[in-house]
């Protein structure tokens, strides 16, 4: 029987240790905190599309293929787990300045003319799709195929997947991969991979994240996720059964996690220029994370040696990617390979000290 070591209990990991298990892998994941890290904290947004742009070819092609793996994905975990992770259908991008209505427009006929569907609203069409926006909205884009999941229910069914599947969970911390026994090891451990492989081109990019709970007099929250920029900030608003999550800032000061005055300040000022509602909701929660950030926004997947399989780097579409993810791993613990992750091979930083640890038989 072979033995899989997966280091990082976030969806990634939990995905990719549930995924080898059911081919047949000893799989042991190692984690003192499963599902604490970046995967607590997400919005859950599944956007490829409304975030594509033109010449980023590679990063569309790549969140929508996942995109197009997640209704038998969740499937399949609504099925073992009895979870329905899904809380939205739609996205809906909206602009408040003439300058973004044009963005909206451009990212329009560019990702339409790749195969998939983006409709552009006038203001009156934004209304009677989300009738309680701020009338300072003038267009919107519509992603009839975007759907939205609850990370955090997401998380609590791939642990009972993991379980059903024979993981074996162990709350410990490595220190180093070379001490692991197992056959075959897959780092996921996000923001924090080059800590056990040095030289790989993972950061931490930190991001607050606002939930807030729906009280009686406050408006109903938006049935679509709303994304927006206001004074050149994303922002974006999903709902959750009780409420929304607001996000989200974004941060380059290292492993940081403090939740700042001026975030939460910018989030809800923010966010009020689109729904004006918004103060009337319950705050609930505020926190952050690490966004593991790459130069080129595409996650690392590949073989770092012959026993050491990289899965990390996914920055803000951690959630979006975790079926394509899954399926590429389990493709390289096999012995091939899944042609819409290439994109993502660490090879593509050849001058990068990751490349010259490629090759046969290193260890780390």
């Amino acid at each position: 029987m072979r033995t899989l070591a997966v280091v990082g209990g976030g969806v990634i990991g939990l995905s990719a240790a549930w995924r080898a298990a059911g081919a047949g892998f000893t799989v042991t994941l190692f984690d003192p905190a499963v599902g604490s890290g970046a995967s607590w904290v997400a919005g859950g947004m599944l956007a490829p599309l409304s975030e594509g742009w033109p010449g980023e070819d590679e990063a569309l092609a790549f969140g929508a293929a996942s995109l197009a793996r997640w209704p038998g994905f969740a499937a399949e975990l609504k099925a073992i787990s009895g979870t329905d992770v899904f809380v939205a259908d739609e996205t809906l991008t909206v602009a408040l300045d003439a300058a973004d209505a044009a963005d909206l427009r451009t990212i329009a006929d560019w990702v339409n003319a790749r195969g998939h569907e983006l409709r552009v609203l006038d203001r009156a069409g934004v209304r009677a799709a989300e009738p309680n926006l701020g009338r300072g909205v003038r267009a919107g884009l519509l992603a009839s195929t975007e759907p939205a999941v609850d990370n955090r229910a997401l998380v609590d069914a791939l642990r009972i997947a993991c379980g059903a599947a024979g993981v074996e969970f162990r709350a410990e911390r490595v220190a180093a991969l070379a001490d692991l026994p197992h056959d075959r090891v897959v780092l996921a451990t996000g923001a924090a991979a080059a800590q056990l492989w040095p030289g790989l081109p993972i950061r931490p990019v930190k991001g607050e994240i606002l939930r807030l709970r729906r009280r009686p007099s406050a408006p109903t929250p938006p049935r679509r996720v709303i994304r927006a920029r206001v004074h050149g900030r994303p922002i974006y608003i999903v709902p959750r059964h009780d409420g929304i999550v607001l996000g989200a800032t974004q941060y380059e000061v290292g492993f940081d996690t403090a939740v700042t005055v001026a975030g939460v300040r910018d989030l809800v000022t923010d966010a009020e220029s689109v729904l004006p509602g918004l103060g009337e909701y319950e705050f609930a929660e505020a926190i952050a994370g690490h966004r593991p950030g790459t130069p080129d926004n595409l996650p690392l997947i590949g073989h770092l040696d012959d026993r050491v399989i990289v899965a990390a780097g996914h920055g803000r579409n951690g959630i979006l990617d975790t079926p394509v993810t899954a399926d590429a791993v389990l493709a390289l613990l096999t012995d091939t390979e899944l042609p819409e992750a290439a994109p993502a091979h660490p090879r593509r930083f050849p001058e990068s000290s990751v490349a010259a640890s490629l090759y046969p038989g290193g260890v780390r």
